[in-house]
């Protein structure tokens, strides 16, 4: 019988790990299907507090783990399968063994939507981003291409205007699916420039280990071309990790975690930390910062029931 389980082993996973350790609680870790979270495929971070020359993601998760172990907790290597929340203890099935726990943190993150081209996987943290926030600062004068017609979308090419000498927003379809005020917004900004009904075959070159092009196709007209570009940063959503869940804990309409304040959701006992609730922030502090709060609310939890 655990304490606690922590499902996910990222930024946030890593941090409530490391106070529900030092509380003594011994959690077990379960490392999920992204081992280190979205931080395992980020190259350089420059915006963690305490790094003056920015840290490497996997090294700075690789740390966390390091010093949860450190005070005691135990990493698992495997997935969640399956989750019983209807009574306590909870059960949870990882890989092919049943678990039980008093209480539960799901940090389990929410994945990047990708296009899924040939050589982008290759270069994510090599001119591929999901996150302009993390990234932008990379560019500087340099040629930025954004995919997408969302609010998001939109927030990623404005921000991107700080850094980049243009930015191309590419869009499959006629018309953006974003906010009128958001879509003005970037219509005003004179470094923005727009690729409707157009779509991306590839981008290049993964034999250099940077972007230096990409593959485009107008979709009415079937004309293709390449064209150079620094930094390609894809922003057509994220995919919360909560497949689990659905049927248990409330989820909104994207399925996102329904936050019940602090850390707390729907069901007694269960905490939630990071992206698999915030589709606003999405940092590594901010997700951290959650990993903490989930921690102290288990402890707190735990105390007042005797253990």
């Amino acid at each position: 019988m655990r304490n606690v389980i922590i499902i996910g082993s990222g930024c946030a996973g890593n941090t409530a790990a490391i106070y529900a350790a030092r509380a003594n609680l011994k959690p077990l870790i379960i490392g999920g299907h992204e081992p280190g979270g979205q931080l395992s495929i980020t190259s350089l971070v420059e915006n963690f507090p305490g790094f003056p020359e920015g840290v490497d993601g996997p090294l700075l998760v690789e740390n966390m783990k390091k010093q949860a172990e450190h005070f005691g907790a135990e990493y698992l290597h495997g997935s969640l399968v399956e989750a019983d929340l209807s009574k306590r203890p909870f059960r949870l099935l990882i890989d092919h063994a049943w678990h039980e726990t008093r209480t539960l943190i799901v940090a389990s993150g929410a994945s990047a939507r990708w296009l899924n081209l040939p050589n982008e996987q290759k270069l994510i943290g090599h001119g591929v981003s999901s996150c302009a926030t993390c990234d932008g600062f990379f560019y500087r004068g340099k040629k930025i291409m954004v995919i997408g017609g969302g609010d998001t979308a939109m927030e990623e090419a404005n921000f991107l205007t700080r850094f980049g000498s243009e930015v191309t927003i590419v869009h499959r379809r006629d018309q953006f699916r974003a906010s009128k005020i958001m879509i003005e917004r970037v219509k005003n900004n004179p470094k923005i420039k727009f690729l409707m009904a157009t779509g991306v075959e590839d981008v290049f070159d993964a034999s250099q280990h940077m972007v230096t092009s990409v593959r485009l196709r107008n979709l009415k007209t079937n004309e293709a071309w390449e064209q150079d570009v620094d930094g390609f940063f894809v922003a057509i959503g994220h995919i919360p990790n909560t497949a689990p869940f659905i049927g248990q804990l409330d989820l909104d309409p994207d399925g996102y975690i329904c936050s019940r304040g602090g850390a707390r959701t729907n069901i007694t006992g269960v905490f939630h930390a990071g992206d698999v609730q915030d589709r606003v922030y999405r940092q590594a502090i901010t997700a951290a910062g959650t990993g903490c709060m989930a921690a102290i609310e288990v402890e707190r939890f735990l105390e007042a029931e005797g253990h």
